[in-house]
């Protein structure tokens, strides 16, 4: 992008609404010392934490390698961006209106945070269509599939705001294009409809699925999960990425889950949108889903935000492809538990169910007490190692070393 001159009203706005605490943690984990907060720097290679936060300042710095600023200047070297990128990119974030010094640069920054603003609209009215159908006719069998077979009440559905895409080619492509008159090429932007082969015309990239918004952490729509309520293949379809949406830095429910996982002081990382959902329903609010991708530490440190004790329990389902996630998760963020900066536990339901199966037949109350007894991520592995070889009690030590 070219360096425009903002005007100083705008610089003043972003730097007072990027808080530094908010910025820094989103790329490295910060804990509590005294009033401000330190972490590893990511400027260069340290074992010991040198890179402090002040909060009170809105300034940080390395005393290993002497970087420092404020939290556009750390935005502008982490991402190697320029400072026309970082301001735009945080008042989009932020929502604030762009002035430039010169009045024709306006309509152009206006223009590229309208785009966005206009998706959020679009997923807000696809949502709000797809929730309206599974109430109709037409959504009869996904409206009993929630009740009956996964057993959610209408109040969860109404929390979830869970939906349905009814079974045509253009259904939801008739509604935002032609009946609401959004331009095709946002719809599509949006992750809603695709191109034909032939060429000519779009059709519905959901149809037929039982709808699962996925919120940003300010709970507005960036996606959809599609559950097939057939045997069609994949079960679950997800919306592609876009302007929006990244589904390896997204996780389900955080928006939903991230005052409780303050208040109670640690978060539960479970695979699917239904252990999510079910769980919330139960009471269990510090909980969220990795969207079925293998755990990325960019999903971590979003939940580091908002908990002091840094504690994290993956409890992903017990069967093989549950484990194997459970491992490649570990693998991903060992580095993290490693260093002390996520204490890192895994909990692994008796009998090879997940989360939803277990709250069918226990109460909330039993999952609580698996999730205090749940192993550190160590022993788990280590655990995970002695029983894929099937030892004996006797020589399990000398046979698990070789």
């Amino acid at each position: 992008m070219n360096n425009f001159r903002f005007h100083q009203d705008t610089i003043a706005e972003v730097k007072q609404r990027a808080d530094i605490y908010d910025v820094i943690s989103e790329h490295i984990v910060l804990k509590k010392r005294g009033k401000d907060y330190v972490g590893l720097c990511p400027f260069h290679e340290e074992k010991t934490p040198s890179f402090t936060v002040s909060t009170t300042k809105q300034m940080y710095y390395c005393f290993g390698c002497g970087a420092g600023g404020n939290s556009l200047k750390f935005l502008m070297e982490i991402g190697k961006s320029s400072f026309s990128d970082v301001v735009l990119d945080l008042a989009r974030r932020h929502q604030i209106q762009i002035k430039t010094e010169l009045p024709e640069h306006r309509q152009e920054f206006q223009r590229q945070i309208s785009l966005r603003e206009k998706l959020y609209e679009i997923l807000a009215m696809a949502n709000s269509f797809y929730q309206h159908a599974l109430r109709q006719p037409q959504g009869k069998i996904a409206l009993e599939y929630l009740q009956i077979s996964r057993q959610i009440s209408s109040e969860t559905i109404q929390k979830f705001q869970l939906g349905y895409a009814p079974n045509g080619w253009e259904t939801i492509y008739g509604y935002l294009v032609e009946q609401k008159g959004f331009p095709v090429e946002l719809v599509e932007k949006a992750g809603l409809i695709l191109p034909r082969k032939s060429g000519t015309g779009y059709y519905d990239r959901f149809r037929d699925r039982l709808m699962i918004p996925i919120n940003d952490v300010q709970g507005r729509v960036i996606g959809f999960g599609g559950r097939t309520l057939t045997d069609e293949q994949p079960k679950y379809l997800n919306s592609p990425e876009t302007e929006l949406f990244d589904k390896g830095k997204i996780l389900f429910a955080l928006d939903k889950a991230k005052t409780a996982i303050a208040k109670q002081d640690k978060a539960v990382v479970v695979e699917g949108y239904f252990d999510a959902i079910a769980l919330h329903a139960s009471g269990i609010n510090n909980v969220v889903a990795s969207l079925g991708t293998a755990l990325s530490s960019i999903q971590i440190r979003q939940l580091l935000r908002y908990t002091e004790s840094k504690q994290i329990i993956l409890n992903f389902d017990a069967d093989r492809a549950g484990i194997q996630a459970t491992d490649r998760a570990i693998g991903e963020i060992e580095k993290l538990a490693y260093s002390g900066e996520v204490q890192l536990r895994v909990l692994n339901i008796p009998d090879g169910k997940d989360a939803d199966e277990y709250l069918r037949i226990y109460s909330a109350q039993k999952y609580q007490e698996l999730l205090v007894n749940s192993t550190l991520w160590i022993d788990w592995q280590i655990q995970n190692i002695v029983g894929s070889k099937n030892l004996s009690l006797a020589d399990e030590y000398a046979q698990a070393n070789q």
